[in-house]
C-alpha cells in the first residue's frame, strides 16, 4: 500500500475530541507502569489522557511541585502561565490554575483569552525581571504545550526566571516531588475551583503579543524588510502563532499573508507526517506538503506566490522555511546561512560572541563558525544548554537541528532564552531583503565554498537495558580506529562545549561523524550522521555506526 504521507488527513485519523477530555479528567495514571508516571523530558512532561500519561492528576501534582519548588529557589515574582492550541492544553492551564491561585501564587494569564507561543512566554519573563528593581521579586512561568506532537498531546513545561526550559537538577526534583504526590493520593496539592481562581486576587492578565509584537525590532532590521517589499507567506500550522502573524503583518506594515488561519484541535487540515500521523512539525517535508506544493506550483507558473515561506509548529518554538528557487530548507541548512548572515550583519554583538550548536547539528556550521573566525561551541541535545550564553551574550546564537534557535537583539542583549520560530522565521525575510538572494540560494554558496554534506537520522531498536547502557558509555568503550574508511579523530561521550555528557555517543572523521543517542520515549536508539563525501559514504557511515554501537551494548 502507498504511503499517504503529505496527503491531507482523512476522518480515521482525527482524535475524538469529546474522549480526548474526558479521559482527561476521568482516568487515573497506574503508577506502577513507568509510562504513566510524571517524567520530564528535554521539553517538558509529555503524554496523551487516552494513554493515562497526560491527566489532570498529573497536572494538579506537577504545579503544586512546581510551587514548591519555586518557593524553595526564593522565586516570589509572578508566574506568566501560558498555553498553546492542543485541545488539552487549555484543561490543563485551568487546573494549573487552580492550584497556583489556591496557594497563592500571582499569576498571569493572557489578556486575550487566546494562545501563546513558547517565545513570547521567555520574551515576557525576560522582560519583566530585566525591568524589576535590583532585588525585586523575579517571575517564572508555566506553558501548557507538547510543541508539534500529535493532537492527542499535552504537554507542561516550566522556565526558571533566566526564561528558558528548566534544567535537569530542576526538572528532577520538580517530577520526583510531583510522582510522590500521586503516590499519596495528591495529599499535600493545594486546590480552589475554577471560577474562585480565575476571579482571585492574584490572578492578572498580561498582553503577551502586544509585549513580543512590540519589541521585534529591537532584534531584526524590519525597515530592510518593509523597504524591500519582501512578500511573506506565514502559516501557523494551527498553532498558537496563529494571531501574532497577523498583529505582525498590520503593527510593522510589512507585505505578509497569513496562509492558513484555521484552530482545530483534531488539525484536520493538515497533512500526514512522515508515519501517517498528524504532526505539526514544520522542519517536515510531508507535514509541510501544502505549503511547499503551493510555493512549487507558483514558481513553476513563473509567479512565486511569496518570496518567503514560513510554517511554525504548535507552540512556534521551531521554523520551516520555504523558498520558490528551494522548497523546504533542511533545518541544519538554514542554520548554517543564518549564523553566517548574523555574524556579518550584527554589529552591536559582542565581537568575541560564540556560534552555538548541539552535537547533532551539522559540521558545516563549524566549517562556516571558523570561517567567520568565531569559536563554537557544541553541547548536548536540549535548548537549556544555550541560556546562559544568550543572557550574557557570550553566545549570541544557539540552534539545535531540530529547527529550533534563538539570538540576541541588535545590541547584543538577550531577547529569548527558548526557541523562537517567529523570530527565525522573520530573519529568512530579513536575509532575503538585505542580500537579494533567498536563503537557499545563499546555502549553495556555502556549499560551493566549505562543501556539501549529506545528513541523516535512523532509528535501530533498543531495549531499555541497551538505551541505559548507551547512555552511561565511556570514550574508552569504543575501540574501533576507523569509520566508513577514515581515521576516527574523536570519541566523544561529553560535549566538547561544555563537558557535559551527551547521554550517547559522537564519533568523529575529518569528513564524517555519527552520534547516537537513546530515546526517552521509545525502545530504540537514533543514529545521526553526515558525510562530506557523498551518499553512499553517508549509508557506510550509518551501517558501520549502528554495528559499532550493537557491539559496545549488546
Amino acid at each position: 500500500m502507498a504511503s499517504r504521507a503529505g496527503t491531507v488527513a482523512q476522518p480515521q485519523d482525527l482524535v475524538d475530541i469529546t474522549a480526548l477530555l474526558d479521559a482527561y479528567y476521568d482516568i487515573a495514571p497506574d503508577l506502577g507502569d513507568p509510562g504513566q508516571r510524571v517524567v520530564f523530558g528535554t521539553s517538558g512532561h509529555r503524554g496523551s489522557s487516552l494513554k493515562a500519561s497526560f491527566n489532570e492528576q498529573h497536572i494538579v501534582a506537577i504545579t503544586q511541585a512546581i510551587v514548591e519548588y519555586r518557593a524553595a529557589q526564593g522565586v516570589t515574582g509572578p508566574l506568566f502561565l501560558a498555553k498553546d492550541t492542543h485541545a488539552l492544553s487549555e484543561p490543563a492551564q485551568n487546573s494549573a490554575l487552580e492550584v497556583l491561585a489556591a496557594n497563592g501564587v500571582q499569576v498571569l494569564v493572557d489578556a486575550r483569552h487566546g494562545y501563546t507561543p513558547t517565545p513570547a512566554l521567555s520574551h515576557a519573563i525576560l522582560t519583566y525581571n530585566r525591568k524589576a528593581a535590583q532585588g525585586a521579586p523575579q517571575a517564572d512561568g508555566i506553558v501548557v504545550t507538547p510543541s508539534h506532537n500529535p493532537p492527542a498531546d499535552g504537554g507542561f513545561k516550566y522556565n526558571p526566571p533566566h526564561g528558558g526550559p528548566a534544567d535537569s537538577d530542576a526538572t528532577g526534583w520538580i517530577a520526583n516531588r510531583a510522582n510522590e504526590l500521586l503516590e499519596n493520593g495528591l495529599r499535600g496539592v493545594k486546590r480552589i475551583p475554577l471560577a474562585e481562581a480565575q476571579s482571585a486576587d492574584t490572578t492578572g492578565k498580561f498582553d503577551f503579543l502586544s509585549s513580543y509584537v512590540d519589541d521585534l525590532p529591537s532584534v531584526l532590521n524590519l525597515d530592510a524588510i518593509r523597504n524591500a517589499g519582501v512578500r511573506i507567506g506565514a502559516d501557523p500550522m494551527g498553532g498558537a502563532s496563529v494571531d501574532y502573524w497577523g498583529e505582525i503583518a498590520e503593527r510593522h506594515h510589512l507585505d505578509l499573508t497569513v496562509v492558513n488561519p484555521t484552530v482545530d484541535p483534531q488539525w484536520a487540515f493538515m497533512t500526514l507526517d512522515w508515519d501517517e500521523k498528524i504532526r505539526m512539525d514544520c522542519s517536515s517535508p510531508s507535514a509541510m506538503a501544502s505549503l511547499i506544493q503551493r510555493m512549487s506550483d507558483a514558481a513553476a507558473s513563473g509567479q512565486p506566490a511569496f518570496d518567503v515561506a514560513t510554517g511554525n509548529d504548535a507552540d512556534a518554538d521551531r521554523h520551516g522555511i520555504v523558498t520558490p528557487d528551494g522548497g523546504l530548507m533542511n533545518p541544519n541548512h538554514y542554520l548554517a546561512v543564518a549564523i553566517d548572515y548574523l555574524y556579518r550583519n550584527r554589529s552591536g554583538w559582542n565581537p568575541a560572541s560564540v556560534v552555538g550548536k548541539t552535537l547533532v547539528s551539522s559540521s558545516i556550521i563549524d566549517r562556516v563558525a571558523e570561517s567567520l573566525g568565531r569559536k563554537l561551541v557544541e553541547v548536548p541535545v536540549g535548548f537549556k544548554w544555550f541560556v546562559p550564553g544568550l543572557l550574557s551574550g557570550e553566545g549570541a546564537f544557539g540552534g539545535e537541528e531540530s529547527a529550533g534557535a534563538s539570538f540576541n537583539k541588535l545590541d547584543g542583549s538577550v531577547w529569548t532564552t527558548d526557541k523562537d520560530g517567529i523570530l527565525l522565521a522573520l530573519l529568512a525575510s530579513e536575509i532575503t531583503a538585505v542580500t537579494g538572494q533567498s536563503p537557499s540560494q545563499l546555502y549553495k554558496g556555502l556549499t560551493d565554498q566549505f562543501g556539501a554534506p549529506v545528513y541523516a537520522r535512523i532509528d535501530a531498536a533498543a531495549t531499555r537495558e541497551q538505551k541505559a547502557k548507551l547512555g552511561k558509555l565511556s570514550a574508552a568503550d569504543v575501540t574501533a580506529t576507523a569509520l566508513a574508511g577514515e581515521t576516527i579523530t574523536a570519541k566523544l561521550t561529553e560535549a566538547p562545549g561544555n563537558g557535559a555528557p551527551i547521554g550517547g555517543l559522537k564519533v568523529v572523521t575529518e569528513n564524517a561523524w555519527f552520534a547516537a543517542r537513546p530515546s526517552g520515549t521509545e525502545d530504540v536508539y537514533k543514529i545521526y550522521a553526515e558525510s562530506f563525501k557523498g551518499e553512499e559514504h553517508l549509508k557506510q557511515v550509518q551501517a558501520e555506526a549502528k554495528a559499532l554501537v550493537d557491539s559496545v551494548i549488546a
